[in-house]
């Protein structure tokens, strides 16, 4: 009987250490996943192309050069620049394997909410086709906060201190 009752214990122990185990294991991922990834359920950015298009595209009849208006809305986070790449083919859907003409175009100063235009301009066009023009990538990239101006009265403060 007491062979079996030491068996019996042996096996408490194991078990309890497999449970401290899983313990040690198991609770950080548990942490981890009720804690969140801190971004405190905001949504990832959008991507850039949802913020700009192409709302024109032309055949400049002095350069026969392919002109694209491009228009980029500025996003909440604040005061930014798009670079977008813009993208010239005869066709709106891209030939297999073939490669489309790019231009890029920088749009600056783009405020939240506010609507900005640039132009992208392409390579010299064929007389008889009718180009297509579309946004193939964009970037966007805030600008930095420039400091505020000081005012006489905290300048005079700031010699005071020196």
């Amino acid at each position: 009987m007491s062979m079996s009752m030491s068996a019996v214990k042996w096996q408490g122990w194991v078990v309890g250490l497999l449970a401290v185990a899983a313990l040690l294991v198991f609770a950080p991922l548990g942490l981890y996943v009720w804690a969140g990834d801190g971004s405190g359920g905001a949504p990832p950015p959008r991507a850039a192309v949802a913020d700009v298009r192409v709302t024109g595209c032309r055949v400049d009849a002095a350069s026969r050069r392919v002109v694209a208006a491009v228009e980029a809305v500025g996003r909440p986070e604040g005061v930014g620049a798009y670079v977008v790449t813009v993208e010239f083919r005869e066709q709106a859907e891209p030939v297999p394997g073939g490669r489309a003409a790019q231009a890029l175009v920088k749009v600056p100063g783009v405020a939240p909410g506010a609507v900005e235009r640039g132009e992208a301009v392409g390579p010299v066009w064929q007389a008889a086709a009718v180009p297509w023009c579309g946004v193939a990538a964009a970037e966007f990239t805030r600008a930095e906060p420039t400091p505020a101006e000081y005012t006489p009265a905290e300048v005079i403060q700031d010699r005071a201190q020196f």
